[in-house]
């Protein structure tokens, strides 16, 4: 009988004991992994994009540091995205920033693969069409950077990085009716600056 393949999980557990155990390269392993999408979430939190990469290589380190605490009880990447949150909070508050979406975003919305289609309801690409579908991507956009932080954190880590209710709830340190309450309240107001676009451009009423 053949063994289950390891869990994401697990790997990730597995590279935590090998680096505790003094494998550096174990922990580059992990850096590799998740360095594209903790540089993805910084992103969206703050507007200066010098700063993105200072604040994610400062989140790896505060992760190598804090490793030992690390149980296994929530998913490493939920940890480390927690990590993330926090230190680009403390980023803005020396800085005196507002977080918002950063602006590299703004402008390379229709190329990241995990954001826009749930939104776009053109499929024929034509060059009306995709002009449409800037612009819906745009609007999306604009309504995720007029969110309050704890709303545009939270619709983030669901629509783009596809994380749980669960997961988020222990990346954002709150209960998880508070992190549905917060996903709701974002997708109605991305909704409510959707709808008249859509129905501009369909004839129909949404």
């Amino acid at each position: 009988m053949m063994e289950p393949l390891p869990t994401p999980n697990d790997a990730d557990l597995l590279l935590v004991e090998r680096t505790l155990a003094g494998d550096q390269r174990a922990y580059g392993l992990l850096v590799l992994k998740y360095q594209r999408r903790i540089q993805r979430l910084v992103g969206r939190m703050v507007r200066d994009v010098d700063l993105v990469e200072d604040i994610a290589q400062e989140t790896f380190i505060r992760a190598y540091r804090a490793l030992h605490q690390f149980r296994g009880d929530a998913q490493f990447y939920t940890w480390l995205y927690r990590i993330a949150v926090n230190t680009a909070k403390k980023f803005l508050m020396e800085l005196k920033r507002n977080p918002t979406m950063s602006e590299s975003f703004l402008i390379s919305a229709e190329e990241d693969e995990t954001s826009g289609p749930k939104y776009e309801p053109i499929t024929e690409e034509t060059p009306e069409s995709e002009l449409a579908a800037k612009e819906i991507a745009g609007v999306v956009n604009d309504a995720m950077d007029a969110l309050p932080e704890e709303l545009r954190q939270a619709v983030t880590l669901r629509e783009i990085e596809g994380l749980s209710y669960e997961e988020i709830a222990l990346a954002m340190d709150c209960p998880i009716g508070t992190v549905r309450s917060r996903i709701f309240r974002a997708r109605e107001a991305i909704s409510a600056r959707v709808k008249p676009l859509l129905e501009k451009q369909t004839g129909k009423r949404w």
